[in-house]
This record gives C-alpha cells, sequence and structure tokens, in this order.
C-alpha cells in the first residue's frame, strides 16, 4: 500500500487531508480512485490506514479507518554528522541513512572538504536533501521524516552533539575493533548517537583531537579504508542490527 505523509494539523478525528505535492502524485502519476486505500503517517510516530473519499484538485479526503504507533523505528536515535563529498555523493548518502534508520543527517564542512557551497546556494540545495531523505522514508515505511539540517562547520557539529550519550569517530590511526564493539553494544533505548564521518581524505589529526576533547571516542572501522559514502552506512548497519536483534 502506498505511503504518505502528513502534518499533525491535516489528522482530524476521523479524516485526513491530504494537500501538496502529494495530491498530484495520487491523482495523476497513481491514478488512485476512490475506495482505494493508503497508509499516512503525521510524522510523530502515528500511523494511519485510510480509505480515499474524495480526489479534489488541491487536497485528497481519506477516511480513518485504523490507527496504530509505528514500530519501525529504531529504539534509539542515531544522528549520522556526515562530511559533505564530491558530486552528488551525499544524495545518497541521504537516501540509504534514511533506510537504516538514522534520524536525522548533518552535514558538517571539514578542513579537507573540497566541495565549498555558497550561501545562496545552500538553502536550495538543503531543500532537496530533504526532499530526498522524505522520498526514501516512503519508500522505506518509515513513521516520521528524517530531517537534514543545514550545513555546519565541525566545530558547531562538535557542539551539536554534545549532549549525546554515545559519540563516535571513525578514524584511521585507531587501532582494533575493541572500543568499536563496546561503543556500539553500549547503545540504549532512548539514547542520542552522534556519528561523524570525515569526507573525502577523512579528518586531520587536529580535527579528531578536538572531537575527542567533547567527548566523541574514535573507532576503527576495520582493517580495510572505507569510503565516505560507505563509512557511515556500515555504523548505521551494525548500530541497527545491534538494537533490532534485542527484540528477538
Amino acid at each position: 500500500m502506498y505511503h504518505f505523509f502528513v502534518s499533525k494539523d491535516q489528522v482530524g478525528p476521523e479524516t485526513v487531508t491530504i494537500r501538496g505535492g502529494d495530491v498530484n502524485h495520487i491523482r495523476n502519476v497513481l491514478r488512485m480512485k476512490p475506495g482505494e486505500r493508503l497508509f499516512v503517517s503525521d510524522g510523530e510516530r502515528a500511523v494511519y490506514e485510510c480509505r480515499i473519499e474524495e480526489l479534489g484538485i488541491e487536497a485528497v479526503e481519506a477516511r480513518i479507518l485504523s490507527r496504530t504507533e509505528d514500530m519501525k523505528e529504531l529504539p534509539a536515535r542515531l544522528h549520522l554528522f556526515q562530511g559533505i563529498p564530491k558530486g552528488d555523493k551525499l544524495e545518497l548518502i541521504i537516501q540509504k541513512a534514511v533506510e537504516l534508520g538514522a534520524c536525522e543527517i548533518i552535514p558538517v564542512m571539514t578542513r579537507r572538504t573540497v566541495v565549498r557551497l555558497e550561501k545562496k546556494k545552500e538553502a536550495a540545495k538543503v531543500a532537496r536533501w530533504n526532499i530526498i531523505a522524505e522520498s526514501a522514508a516512503k519508500q522505506s515505511g518509515r513513521g516520521l521524516i528524517p530531517q537534514v539540517t543545514r550545513v555546519m562547520s565541525f566545530e558547531e557539529a562538535l557542539a551539536y552533539g554534545k549532549d549525546f550519550q554515545v559519540k563516535i569517530i571513525p578514524f584511521e590511526r585507531a587501532e582494533g575493533m575493541g572500543e568499536t564493539k563496546r561503543q556500539l553494544e553500549s547503545i540504549e533505548p532512548g539514547m542520542d548517537v552522534g556519528i561523524y564521518i570525515g569526507p573525502e581524505g577523512g579528518f586531520e589529526d587536529s580535527e579528531a583531537e578536538a572531537a575527542q576533547r567533547q567527548g566523541v571516542t574514535p573507532v576503527s572501522l576495520g582493517k580495510r579504508i572505507l569510503r565516505t559514502e560507505t563509512a557511515g552506512l556500515m555504523v548505521l548497519s551494525v548500530a541497527g542490527y545491534l538494537l533490532e536483534s534485542r527484540d528477538t
């Protein structure tokens, strides 16, 4: 069944009103008809099974058939601080990070970041990244849409995550997987977890040292050198597996 997101104020006691670009998608792309069913999420973990009652030009009215609390979100909040890579790699990273359960993606400018976004273009880039996050959330059946924040400096990113309970920074000078295992296994439900990933070329030593001073733990991701678009996804995959395997 198709899955759409609405804001809380579009959900009434008995009906949901879908507005915006999804109206055209429902009417003219999917060619749905009254009587067909769909899922609607309010972005706050509530999922509604609905039946389309009216297809207007500006809105779709759907009757609520049932309401459930979304059970697909990870029990901990994984925040991906991603050093901005070259080209369109960040778009792929955002898409896959959302599929893997990240609750937030923070683009970060580091000393080795090659791409330098002009301020007037940054807003358009962030808007596009959030569209990609929404599309990935729909595809993967998420109950909420992870946000892609504004671009932050590395110092701002460290300050943003200062109160997170678990903070790690994969770094090529870190040795052994013991600390990696300890950090990931220490993640408990309700925690905020910061995952700091460098761009191509990784972090400079001074950045890793600054992170350590802020309580971020350097960890190894193994003997192989991973690309920036691989490293964060590896951490998200393992963390998600450890969190969800506790329920089995």
